[in-house]
């Protein structure tokens, strides 16, 4: 079906549109742009994939400029943490996507035969993708490639908190992909409130815990489906068969990415008392080193300010932590064994400070994590195969990674999001088009055949044989 589109609305004078009336403005665009059909076929699908792949491909050097300009990042920093990641999920998606939209067929029993079955994915409509700062071209840009793979119209919503790079996808977005069924706005949280507020076909979010409520909260009174990846304490249990050199090494590389600021990044370390002093050890030369290789700085003066707040009143040890305002950087700290019910232990750290709890045993740690909301991420070291077993079963997390941090995220067939406060809902390859799908359930039966036994009222020889063919 081919329907004339909207025009692209003028953006030259949105400061002057109050934002109700922008929303929309912007949504009834992108909600023609759906109802015209076109979002539907392959060919568009894949024709704004390859769009956004060239985005990326064109412009590196002008998203590793605004990523530096927004968060200080370096150019190989971004390009392992944005730019990699979001290639290879467009690259991923375009080789699968044609068997991913195929119907599946779905086989009947006797007592529904003759007929044929058959489950076909969808397009929601008109979705709505709010991203986040830390990650700013990837955690915004990685939900659209699943969501335009789906077929759907979107509007999408960068963080104000990384404004060069919201400024560079406003202007780019446009120029690779339809500029009418893909719009992009940009704003603070009178804006985020605004968007949730109206209809929209699915939400999908990245944030903190507090935000996601409220957008859940909003988003129910449509009853609109919802995608928060939130984050959380991600624990690392380290055991005391680990490799500690190589466990050292690999928390603090993680803790240091981004200057601590990711969502699946160690927020905590459990280690058995054992080897307690060996890894504290380790890890005070390893994560000044890790450290120095990331020029990541703090986003902003307020969560300069908290992260300081989190350095005193927690009753442990502190090794490091000098605050260097005028950069905006924390060296990194770490905290032995701070009171859990402190505040360094009760929210998500988000930074370059590492607590440290000594535990007894295994099972100690595996109680401490279950006492606490389901984190996002769980790692454990440990070589051997029951405690990774035991831990596995016993805990629950978004994921688990074992021997190593943060590489979950790099597997698209793996479905990456969370449980509890730490999320609901994921996406990824495959899970992330279902997720912007709606798998509708299709049953067709021919018109022939049409017996009169089929149709009550029954004899007693009919109801033998379809409590036969039905129980």
């Amino acid at each position: 079906m081919t329907t004339k589109s909207a025009a692209p609305q003028a953006r030259t004078n949105e400061n002057a549109i109050p934002t109700v009336e922008l929303v929309r403005r912007e949504l009834a665009v992108a909600r023609f742009a759906f109802d015209s059909g076109r979002t539907r076929s392959l060919t568009w699908r894949t024709t704004q994939l390859e769009g956004l792949l060239r985005l990326i491909d064109e412009n590196e050097g002008r998203i590793n400029t605004a990523i530096e300009a927004d968060l200080g990042r370096g150019s190989m920093a971004t390009f392992m943490a944005d730019i990699a990641p979001v290639r290879h999920e467009i690259r991923h998606t375009l080789k699968h996507l044609e068997r991913w939209a195929a119907p599946t067929t779905v086989p009947l029993r006797a007592a529904q035969m003759p007929g044929k079955a058959w489950v076909t994915p969808e397009p929601k409509g008109v979705v709505l993708v709010i991203g986040a700062w830390n990650f700013p071209v990837l955690l915004t840009l990685h939900p659209l490639v699943s969501a335009l793979a789906a077929g759907n119209a979107a509007i999408v919503k960068p963080s104000e908190l990384s404004p060069a790079t919201a400024e560079l996808l406003a202007e780019l977005l446009p120029r690779y992909v339809d500029p009418n069924a893909v719009r992009v706005l940009q704003g603070d949280a009178t804006l985020s409130s605004a968007l949730v507020t109206e209809r929209f076909d699915h939400v999908f979010f990245t944030g903190s815990t507090t935000v996601g409520r409220a957008i859940l909260e909003a988003s129910a009174k449509h009853l609109t489906p919802v995608t928060l990846e939130l984050g959380g304490k991600s624990p690392v249990i380290v055991a005391k068969d680990a490799d500690i050199v190589v466990a050292a090494r690999r928390i603090a590389w993680a803790k240091a990415v981004n200057g601590g600021q990711a969502c699946i990044a160690p927020d905590y370390v459990l280690v058995e008392e054992s080897v307690r002093a060996a890894l504290v050890e380790r890890l005070l030369k390893e994560l000044p080193r890790a450290a120095g290789l990331d020029s990541t700085r703090i986003v902003n003066d307020r969560h300069l300010d908290r992260l300081e707040s989190l350095l005193d009143g927690h009753g442990g040890e502190r090794f490091g932590g000098q605050i260097n305002r005028q950069s905006r950087t924390i060296t990194p700290a770490v905290i032995t064994d701070p009171d859990p019910s402190s505040q360094l232990m009760q929210e998500e750290i988000f930074g370059p400070i590492l607590p440290i709890i000594t535990v007894r045993d295994i099972e100690e740690a595996v109680a401490f994590v279950n006492g606490r909301p389901k984190p996002l991420a769980l790692y454990l070291f440990t070589e051997s195969r029951t405690t990774e077993c035991a831990v596995t079963k016993a805990t629950s997390s978004g994921s688990i990674g074992i021997n190593h941090l943060m590489y979950q995220l790099l597997v698209p067939e793996l479905p990456f999001g969370g449980i509890g406060e730490s999320g609901t809902g994921s996406y990824h390859g495959k899970n992330g088009f279902d997720t912007f799908s709606h798998h509708k359930s299709v049953l067709r039966k021919p018109s022939a055949l049409d017996l009169s036994f089929a149709y009550p009222p029954y004899g007693k020889l009919t109801t033998r044989v379809f409590r036969r063919l039905m129980g």
